[in-house]
């Protein structure tokens, strides 16, 4: 049996290795194309999905999902593949 000193380790390593998957302005992508590609990948509300284009329209990017690498590849790619730029940190 675990003591807790362990389960709280394993639970912050956890939550250590998840990172970010971040979406960056541009110049390009309208505002509704956003939206939609937030709401279609990421599985964003409407409303969460408009706070976070105005996030990358006004600061330039927005974490819009947090996991683990694997995860967060599959959907920068999906994300890049509607033409939006993304990265993950």
């Amino acid at each position: 049996m675990k003591n807790k000193s362990e389960e709280n380790f394993k639970r912050n390593e956890t939550l250590n290795n998840n990172k970010k998957l971040i979406v960056l302005n541009d110049d390009i992508n309208t505002f509704d194309h956003v939206i939609k590609t937030l709401i279609k990948i990421c599985d964003h509300t409407n409303h969460q999905a408009e706070q976070c284009t105005y996030l990358i329209h006004y600061k330039g990017r927005c974490a819009v999902k947090e996991g683990n690498n694997q995860k967060l590849i599959k959907l920068k790619e999906q994300i890049k593949g509607e033409g939006l730029n993304a990265i993950i940190k």
